[in-house]
């Protein structure tokens, strides 16, 4: 089942890629459908605005909860007819921001809320942290969302696009998230269309153009995310194709179960590197369908046998692993790679990811000997041991 949208006017290339048919909803629970792209002005809310017009053309209620026009006034046509939800308008350190107005939307009760920029980052004193746990929200409620994202706000990107463009995202939606998605389109332009909308002061105004173009901007880099976003399109694929009957986005089916063959375990140390080791294992087991461990190792009773100049990161990083729908353990004993292993063998697990730390400032269990004896020890389990990647050099 495959749906298209129209081209962005002017641009004879820009195309919108159904990557996931619809997927029946829990009762109740609306239905979320993400436009995806991979960098600012391919068209996700153009395309966005333009579904939302057709669903109001067949009799749908469709509101828009919040849109970012930038200045694009082919896109802000699209909003022609529609009814837009007010802003709530929120003080912080002196300045007035405007959010979206989640009470509002629950209040109007319409079948359809059009949601831009799903990873933004809510002001302080705003309900909920991020807009996408707003959205989710809606969604608890029965209503409806369609939203815009780039692939570069998934988190377990967050290491590859730093390795492309040399920029750290900061602002992420958790794979759990986009998973519970019921469609994910791809809002496509080549690298060329997009640089010549940017050339034409589409995309931004000439002095931001002209920075955009010296940075996140250059061919190169667009060619390296727009290939990331396909593939990553290509896996949204592969994830809704495979699900049979009826079973939630995001889960897997009871076939997928009883077919695991790969239960992974990531090793969590207080080194900065963990968090990069988690989105791998992460993807890895998304990819394998798999369960997957996040585990670290005390030497004493909970948090209070790690050194105490280690233990806010560490906490942090078990956090982040649960944050992303891992298992997390705080195993105890007075040799790590011998807990790690035991626990492994008892979990059956088939993986072992491990970090190469530099030096020895953030564990006690850190470098070789560690490394050399977990290996050792788990003949039976693949071992491996993860490098931090460098990203791309400026310039």
């Amino acid at each position: 089942m495959s749906s298209s949208s129209p081209n962005n006017p002017g641009d004879s290339n820009g195309a919108a890629r159904d990557a996931a048919a619809p997927l029946d909803k829990p009762p109740g629970r609306g239905k979320l459908k993400v436009f995806l792209g991979y960098a600012a002005g391919v068209g996700k809310t153009y395309t966005m605005l333009h579904e939302a017009q057709e669903r109001r053309r067949v009799g749908a209620d469709v509101v828009v909860g919040y849109f970012e026009p930038h200045g694009r006034l082919d896109t802000i046509a699209q909003l022609e007819g529609m009814e837009v939800i007010p802003r709530r308008r929120i003080e912080y350190r002196g300045t007035v921001f405007e959010e979206m107005d989640v009470d509002a939307i629950l209040a109007r009760q319409p079948q359809v809320a059009v949601v831009d920029e799903f990873p933004h980052t809510n002001v302080p004193g705003c309900q909920r942290t991020k807009r996408w746990e707003d959205v989710l929200v809606l969604l608890d409620a029965g209503i409806d969302v369609l939203t815009t994202m780039n692939v570069q706000h998934l988190e377990s990107l967050n290491d590859q696009v730093h390795q492309i463009t040399g920029i750290r995202v900061r602002e992420t939606v958790p794979d759990w998230v986009v998973q519970q998605a019921a469609e994910v389109v791809m809002v496509d332009l080549t690298p060329r269309a997009l640089l010549n909308r940017l050339e034409r002061g589409v995309v931004y105004k000439a002095d931001k153009a002209r920075q955009a173009k010296e940075n996140f901007f250059k061919e190169s880099t667009l060619v390296a995310l727009r290939e990331l976003a396909l593939r990553q399109t290509a896996y949204e694929v592969e994830q809704r194709h495979g699900v049979e009957g009826s079973a939630a986005p995001g889960t897997a089916t009871a076939a997928q179960t009883a077919n695991r063959t790969e239960t992974l375990l990531v090793y969590l140390t207080a080194d900065p590197s963990a968090a990069a080791l988690i989105r791998r294992a992460k993807r890895a087991a998304d990819y394998f369908h798999a369960e997957c461990w996040a585990v670290a190792v005390s030497r004493g009773l909970g948090l209070e046998g790690v050194a105490p100049e280690h233990r806010e990161a560490l906490e942090k990083h078990l956090n982040f692993a649960r944050n992303l729908h891992l298992e997390t353990r705080l195993l105890e004993g007075p040799d790590p790679a011998v807990e790690l292993v035991r626990f492994a063998h008892d979990r059956g697990v088939t993986q072992i990811y491990l970090g190469r730390e530099h030096d020895g400032r953030w564990s006690f269990s850190a470098g070789h000997d560690f490394i050399k004896q977990v290996v050792r020890l788990a003949r039976d389990v693949e071992v491996t041991i993860v490098a931090e990647r460098k990203s791309a050099p400026p310039g």
